[in-house]
């Protein structure tokens, strides 16, 4: 990461130097993927206080941390915190579109705003292309988890349903 200061920069102790410089190597792995990116430091000096703002172009976004304290260090270290967290926050808001989103959350307060009257009962239809199978290899099939199987009989071409009743015995009910 190429690093450009603007201002006053007063020299900092080396261990000071040291920590800035792997906070900025930090940086540099959040951000230089496919090329090294430039990172613009302006400093400015309001009375006692320093300030520190920090600029960085990411995927056609310019993302600034700006952040003021007494010490140079501790100013280019908020500067550096502020900066870290917009990155990260946008690194998750591009995963999160290329997945599809995030899934919608309903609060309890949400849930009980709503009347009970105007619930809709959805309906989910898939396709799934699956061979047709005797009874016997749905009742293979059928494990401890699900109480029923809806399948395509081999024998009959057509859709039948295997229950496992609370008994444990099996119940097939097959379609006309």
């Amino acid at each position: 990461m190429k690093v450009h200061y603007t201002g006053k920069l007063e020299p900092l102790a080396p261990a000071g130097q040291k920590k800035l410089d792997a906070r900025f190597a930090k940086l540099s792995k959040l951000l230089d993927r496919k090329s090294e990116k430039e990172a613009h430091v302006i400093l400015d000096s309001e009375g006692r206080d320093k300030r520190a703002e920090i600029t960085v172009n990411y995927y056609d976004h310019a993302l600034c941390g700006e952040h003021t304290n007494s010490d140079t260090l501790s100013a280019l270290t908020g500067a550096l915190d502020k900066l870290e967290k917009q990155i990260l926050k946008l690194q998750a808001k591009r995963r999160e579109s290329r997945r599809g989103g995030k899934k919608a959350v309903v609060s309890d307060a949400q849930q009980d705003a709503a009347p009970a009257e105007t619930s809709v009962t959805r309906i989910f239809r898939g396709k799934v292309a699956r061979k047709p199978m005797s009874v016997d290899e749905a009742a293979a099939e059928l494990d401890g988890t699900r109480p029923y199987i809806a399948f395509r009989d081999s024998n009959s071409d057509r859709m039948s349903i295997l229950i496992r009743r609370a008994d444990g015995h099996l119940d097939l009910v097959e379609s006309n």
